[in-house]
């Protein structure tokens, strides 16, 4: 599974870089916009995968609300509570928009995890039956693992795993084979946090349905790379984290197909998910406040709607183009150092904006490390996916990633980086 010495060719090697003009000027004006990187202009940040930095507008939208705004939303008639609830409902519309969905099917959690723990309570734990299959990829996140381990262990149901060919995609041949022996539920990732990797998820959907399960996506990897459309996949389910995508910790999405939500139950229980409350009984709130108990996240909700706008105005042939180009031309130096193992396929345009590989036989954080030095953030480790790298046969692996606000200087400065490692570490150039 790692990248052979051919294929990625169409952008230049590191060392004859050269950005277009007009590319640069957003590149420059983008990167302008994050208050951290405006501070340390040295710093190379391509660790996005794991969390990207903020904007200052969303930044501010969060400031703005707390300062102008703060009050509990859904609980008061004066005019500061009306204020954050109909804040906290102009979120959920632009979450909606944003996804082709409709605001009932938006659900506000704190992250991703929390969303697919989500799904497993309020409806996984009610329909998974003992001698059910839940049908998973050798790709996924614990987030999107462990959850599933749980219920079949609870319900007496089995896990079966859709493998890698030896490029790093799903082998379809064996996915069809395993859909048709009809599981009750596909939970897969968009795109693999390891791998880089793209699903292709209309197609799984399409074939999932025809045997009658349900979809779950996990779209961490996916969201602010590419569009996200639930209508046009067809999920039933749908996670993201709204800090891969430039909004703030803490904010969270999932997507319920209306059609399923008679087949919910709540989550937790208590304030804002309730109807009516008696001494022995009560009665629950439609959707999609049933699955959202408690004071609700609204300064988070309201920042992620900004991050979302955020996005949009840059737009997502400048999005992709500008990321697709950082990858390749990141993975044709790579490919230049002979000391290096890169994880994943070779055909770009089915891989995203994230490179793992590994130096020699050095450890992932050592490597790690002495980048640090260099002023270059990478991530390192098993990337909560150690069921994959034991597959690989490795305890764990450095992984770039990359954001809007990346350049190809950055590259330039994390090769050089790497160039040095390899000085550090006596490897042979």
């Amino acid at each position: 599974m790692f990248l052979p010495e051919s294929t990625i060719d169409s952008v230049p090697q590191y060392a004859n870089v050269s950005a277009s003009a007009n590319d640069s000027a957003i590149v420059s004006s983008c990167k302008s916009s994050f208050p951290l990187l405006v501070s340390q202009p040295k710093l190379v940040y391509f660790d996005s995968a794991a969390t990207t930095q903020k904007p200052q507008e969303v930044i501010d939208a969060l400031q703005d609300f707390y300062e102008t705004a703060n009050a509990n939303p859904h609980r008061g008639v004066y005019a500061l509570s009306v204020s954050a609830t109909n804040a906290y409902a102009a979120a959920r519309e632009t979450v909606a928009e944003f996804l082709g969905a409709r605001n009932e099917e938006i659900v506000f959690v704190r992250n991703a995890t929390e969303g697919i723990n989500l799904v497993m309570h309020s409806w996984a734990q009610q329909h998974v039956k003992q001698g059910d299959t839940i049908l998973l990829t050798e790709m996924e996140h614990h987030s999107n693992l462990v959850p599933w381990q749980v219920v079949a262990k609870e319900k007496g149901a089995r896990l079966d795993f859709i493998p890698l060919t030896p490029e790093g995609l799903l082998d379809m041949n064996v996915a069809r084979s395993l859909l048709m022996k009809k599981p009750v539920l596909l939970a897969l990732t968009h795109v693999s946090n390891v791998l880089g990797s793209i699903n292709p998820v209309k197609q799984l959907v399409q074939l999932a349905h025809t045997v009658g399960a349900k979809v779950l996506l996990d779209a961490c990897q996916s969201v602010a790379h590419m569009p996200v459309n639930v209508q046009e996949f067809g999920v039933d389910f749908m996670v993201f984290s709204g800090h891969k995508i430039y909004g703030p910790t803490g904010s969270g999405v999932v997507y319920i197909k209306k059609e399923l939500h008679a087949e919910l139950v709540p989550f937790l229980f208590g304030g804002d998910m309730i109807q009516e409350v008696h001494w022995h009984d009560s009665s629950f709130a439609a959707m999609p406040y049933l699955l959202e108990a408690g004071t609700p996240p609204v300064a988070e909700a309201v920042g992620l709607a900004r991050a979302i706008d955020f996005v949009r105005a840059l737009g997502w042939d400048w999005i992709q183009t500008h990321e697709q180009e950082l990858m390749i031309t990141c993975l044709n130096g790579l490919r230049a150092m002979p000391q290096v193992k890169i994880l994943g396929t070779t055909t770009p345009a089915m891989r995203s904006g994230l490179i793992a590989f590994n130096l020699g036989d050095m450890h992932a954080h050592d490597v790690a490390s002495v980048l640090d030095d260099a002023g270059v953030c990478i991530r390192s480790g098993h990337h909560c996916c150690m069921p994959l790298h034991e597959k690989l046969g490795i305890a764990a692996s450095c992984r770039v990633s990359f954001g809007v606000y990346n350049s190809r200087e950055d590259i330039v400065a994390f090769l050089n980086a790497l160039t040095k490692a390899c000085e550090v570490f006596k490897l042979e150039q």
